[in-house]
């Protein structure tokens, strides 16, 4: 389920009498909203009353108090200032917003502005939440972080989804019907969603935290003239033809980075307009059930993307994650990218050499993101240089290889352009700039002639200063005597106290500064002249550095489209080689596509189970599958941990990869395109929804059997075995019958109802197949690989010998069995009678309409303006005896 965004709310409020410091926090407690409120004070953030008890809940740090508000103590904790980015880690992950509030100004500038006792003003100079992080701590580096906009077109049903991930700028939108939400909105994975205060509620799953925005910022109007401002256009058409929806969405998102930041700047690329219909539509409870990206506990090993992943760059996992969570429909964009996986797939060399490339260079994305945002510094400008640097030569190097793919040929021209910039930077920074520019030390020597001077005044007054500490030491005879710096006193002597008293006398020339436990501290007038003037150099040189910060940040930001689509050729070419690589060391084969639907795959195994399965030494049991229009319903039958459902999910996986642009764990595959792709495999309940585990699965198969279409492929897994033997078999039967008759799509459905092999009598396009196993000396060999035809039983007593069930209880489940089984040989059985059953169409065709409810339709009929007082008691005197007489 997802968090609604929230902090404790502060129920207090500030007191009539309250001082000058709280009532500036009230002020901007009042401005945060509900999200926590960090207060600057001094090298703390503070943190004061619920904001407070949640903070140290969470943080698990002391929970301390501090004078009175309305009679009670004042609850308090706090962070310090150099740690934060730790603190607000951990509240991020646990659902809370949190609001920075700053000093805006030096004690020194307050103290001019309004006397000796003026307060320092504070403001809140950016909210941090779950999908609006760019700093590197904050982010997980292979993954995207998304933050996502609903807004809701008119009362047709239709929805409108913004999305983009502020770190590295890529911004998309998309028009969906209300029942795709939760599918589209699984996709796209959000840690935060933004919701219209007055938008309906709709069926929500798959977002991380939810955040109510006022209507106004979904009004489509105003959205289009904050989207032309924030691009710099006069017209969106440039970027695609929007509809009211998307333009609201997308003018939401902006305006609620615009919020989050206070108004200073974000990244984000022209927003991309993407068509449903242009991707496979998985739902949410596929994505889970087949762990495409995270595994059902939500872990990245052991999902389909944590077994396959080989990319060398950050932004090349991320698309890896993309891909595999959107596989296309479109069959010429899959057949470019099969090009590009195939052509690296044949030579090894050539994939050695350009992954060997690509893994040298940074996140040059996110790096871009940082310094858009305004939170950059001389360590991003690097990893732009040293990433542009890199894409430079590699795009020399694969423009003198013949040959190239397709797609890769329109790609290279991407990596263009960036030759000026590069070089500038290569110039301008040293090799391994610090991460903080404070202290200045990132610009390179002979670049700026002034600032190499002032460097060289304060190297000078640095000797200048180790020899008047050599001159100290020889005209006070004091061999223990230093000159010391710190942030407080700046240059100073410094001795032991038992040698002070020499230098405490007028004629010594030193006045006393600070007297400590073991050392005494002095001035002199030689020190405070040489200090002037490394500090003044020093001062000068930081000042001089920072103006070539700004000015290379801005060059660097004015080519931020440009950059950001060389990023992400650099992280196509890294999917591809990754994909390649991975294929030829598990024997993969480059998928075939069809035009009319199919799925015929030779030799097919589950990626992650093979994996998991190599790590102990065990081979993987290949089985192939013939999916097609006159075959194309496969009956699975067999026992418990004979492999069907590990069977029905290789086959969804192998789509999956195909349909991403990738090959796949078979000997050979050949498919048709799939429009949606449909699992329902294992029990799970959702309590927190009230919703039983049988629930769920008739939730699930509610959902496919409403949506899925003949170009459809469908995985079910023991329909039916939530609620009584009669119950699901039933159940059972009439949804195959279904799949069969009215879906008509691709589908496996694995069953221990072995009534429901009768049902390839009467289908057509259905066909028996089993998992085969034997039974060898009372003990049960799963040999977990395919046959034709139904299983002869279930083996589920084998199952459970083989689980360590107690053999007593084993043995009294013989008898129980052997009863039942001859009770069946008398009666017939549970299908006894099923062969007698109409057909599923005609069955459809005779069910009877709705009961008519006669009061109701009464109701319907009456105009209350058109009656008249006697008649409107008549009407009423007549509904009631319409009651009596149905009752």
């Amino acid at each position: 389920m997802p968090v609604t965004a929230r902090s404790a709310a502060n129920t207090n409020s500030p007191a009539p009498a309250a001082t000058p410091m709280m009532a500036q926090y009230w002020s901007l407690k009042d401005k945060a909203g509900d999200c926590l409120l960090f207060y600057r004070m001094g090298d703390f953030f503070e943190l004061f009353f619920d904001d407070a008890k949640a903070a140290a809940a969470t943080l698990d740090i002391a929970l301390t108090s501090r004078g009175e508000h309305d009679g009670q103590p004042v609850a308090m904790c706090g962070v310090p200032v150099h740690a934060a980015e730790s603190y607000l880690a951990r509240l991020i992950r646990a659902g809370h917003r949190v609001a920075i509030a700053e000093q805006i100004e030096t004690p020194a500038e307050a103290k001019a502005r309004g006397g000796s006792k003026a307060l320092v003003a504070r403001d809140i100079v950016r909210f941090v939440t779950a999908g609006t992080l760019t700093e590197e701590s904050l982010l997980e580096g292979r993954s995207a972080n998304r933050l996502a906009a609903l807004a809701q077109i008119g009362s047709d049903g239709d929805v409108a989804i913004a999305a983009a991930d502020i770190s590295t700028g890529r911004f998309e939108v998309v028009a969906v019907r209300s029942e795709q939400v939760d599918a589209e909105l699984a996709r796209l994975a959000p840690s935060e969603l933004l919701l219209s205060e007055s938008a309906e509620e709709l069926p929500i799953s798959s977002a991380r935290q939810i955040v109510r925005r006022p209507p106004a910022d979904f009004s489509s109007t105003s959205a289009q003239k904050r989207l032309e401002t924030f691009f710099g256009v006069q017209t969106l058409d440039g970027f695609g033809q929007f509809g009211r929806g998307e333009i609201a969405a997308m003018g939401a998102l902006v305006a609620y980075l615009d919020h989050v930041g206070t108004g200073g700047p974000t990244f984000l690329q022209p927003p991309l307009r993407h068509l449903a219909s242009g991707r496979m539509a998985i739902d949410a409870a596929t994505r889970e059930s087949l762990e495409l990206v995270r595994t059902m506990a939500g872990a990245r090993d052991g999902s389909l993307l944590g077994t396959i992943d080989r990319t060398v760059t950050a932004a090349g996992a991320r698309l890896l994650a993309d891909d595999l969570a959107s596989p296309l429909t479109d069959k010429d964009a899959i057949l470019d990218r099969l090009d590009l996986v195939d052509g690296l797939a044949r030579d090894s060399l050539w994939r050695g050499e350009l992954r060997a490339a690509l893994r040298a260079l940074p996140d040059a994305g996110r790096a871009l993101g940082r310094l858009v945002a305004g939170r950059g510094g001389p360590r991003d400008l690097a990893q732009l240089r040293d990433a542009l640097g890199g894409a430079r030569l590699l795009r020399e190097r694969l423009a003198r290889r013949p040959d190239l793919p397709p797609l890769l040929m329109r790609l290279l021209p991407g990596l263009d352009g960036h030759g000026t910039l590069v070089d500038e930077l290569s110039r301008a920074l040293i090799e391994t700039p610090p991460v903080d520019a404070a202290q200045g030390g990132y610009v390179a020597e002979g670049y700026d002639h002034a600032l190499d001077a002032l460097r060289e005044t304060a190297r000078d007054g640095r000797k200048a200063i180790a020899a008047l500490e050599a001159d100290y030491r020889d005209r006070t005879g004091i061999a223990s005597l230093k000159i010391r710096h710190n942030g407080v006193l700046g240059y100073h002597v410094e001795v032991p106290a038992k040698h002070a008293d020499a230098l405490m006398a007028p004629e010594s020339g030193f006045t006393h500064r600070q007297t400590l436990a073991g050392v005494v501290r002095f001035n002199s007038a030689d020190l405070h002249e040489a200090a002037s003037r490394v500090t003044q150099a020093g001062v000068h040189a930081i000042a001089a550095e920072a103006a070539h910060l700004e000015l290379l940040t801005d060059a660097a930001i004015a080519r931020r489209e440009a950059i950001a689509a060389s990023c992400d050729v650099l992280a196509r070419i890294d999917v591809a080689a990754a994909l390649a690589d991975h294929a030829m060391s598990h024997n993969w084969c480059r998928p075939d596509l069809a035009d009319t639907p199919c799925l015929d795959v030779t030799g097919g195994r589950h990626p992650v189970v093979e994996a998991a399965l190599a790590k102990s030494g065990e081979r993987f049991v290949p089985n192939d599958v013939s999916l097609s229009t006159s075959d194309r319903l496969w009956l699975v039958t067999g026992p418990n941990m004979g492999g069907k459902s590990t069977f029905l999910r290789q086959n969804a996986l192998i789509v999956v990869l195909a349909q991403a642009g990738g090959f796949v764990p078979a000997a050979s595959a050949k498919l048709g395109l799939v429009d949606r792709l449909f699992s329902r495999v294992g029990a799970s309940d959702n309590l927190a929804r009230g919703r039983s585990t049988f629930m769920v699965e008739m939730v699930e198969t509610a959902a496919i059997l409403a949506q899925a279409t003949p170009q459809s492929f469908v995985i079910l897994d023991e329909v039916g075995r939530g609620t009584s033997t009669y119950d699901g078999l039933a159940l059972a039967w009439s949804v195959v019958e279904a799949v069969h008759e009215v879906n008509k799509c691709r589908c496996l459905f694995a069953t221990h109802y072995h009534e429901l092999t009768r049902l390839a009598e009467t289908l057509g396009a259905l066909s028996l197949h089993h998992v085969r196993a034997r039974e060898w000396q009372g003990d049960l060999v799963l040999l977990h690989e395919l046959a034709e035809g139904p299983a002869d039983r279930s083996y589920g007593l084998a199952v459970a010998r083989l689980a360590g069930v107690p053999a007593g209880v084993v043995k009294r489940a013989e008898a129980v069995l052997a009863k039942l089984e001859a009770g069946r040989e008398k009666t017939g059985g549970l299908a006894a009678g099923l062969d007698d059953l109409p057909l599923f169409a005609a069955t459809l065709a005779e069910a009877p309409a709705a009961a008519k409810d006669a009061l109701r339709e009464a109701l319907a009929g009456i105009d209350p303006d058109a009656l008249a007082p006697r008649e409107a008691l008549d009407t009423l005197y007549a509904l009631k005896r319409l009651i009596a007489d149905e009752s």
